[in-house]
């Protein structure tokens, strides 16, 4: 496991963590276990980005999965300290997700498919980059000041 995490004086100075993990349930559930550990460090709050980082994590294990390639997550505080900015890359930007606000809803009986809905609901802001080849980047944004 490789990473990257810069402890700044204040965390309104800015803040960074980077991992790379496995594209596995293993690496998932790390992901989300890692934010918390790493947000409740920063005395930052984390369930709502716990949330949004299970199901990035979790698409990026089922549809960005390329066998002996990891997914990197990323979380950063921007803006003084005024937002959190968690992103999941990974290597199949042929894969891409519907762009924010479209509505994809999955049928009733389907027990997956509304990960980005809970992006979209709980996230102030969200979107996709593509880039570099092959990569993309699902990310999304946290208010942390009201």
């Amino acid at each position: 496991m490789h990473h990257e995490i810069t402890h700044p004086e204040s965390v309104s100075a800015g803040w960074q963590f980077t991992v790379l993990l496995s594209p596995t349930p293993r690496g998932a559930r790390l992901a989300r276990l890692l934010t918390v550990a790493q947000l409740a460090y920063q005395g930052l709050p984390s369930e709502t980005a716990a949330q949004v980082v299970a199901e990035l994590a979790s698409n990026a294990m089922v549809h960005g999965r390329v066998p002996g390639r990891d997914f990197r997550l990323e979380l950063a505080v921007d803006d003084g300290g005024k937002r959190l900015r968690v992103a999941v890359s990974d290597t199949r930007n042929d894969r891409l997700p519907p762009d924010p606000g479209t509505p994809v809803v999955p049928p009733e009986d389907s027990e997956s498919g509304r990960g980005l809905l809970i992006v979209e609901a709980l996230a102030d802001r969200w979107g996709v980059t593509v880039g570099p080849v092959p990569r993309k980047t699902v990310w999304a944004e946290l208010d942390l000041v009201p």
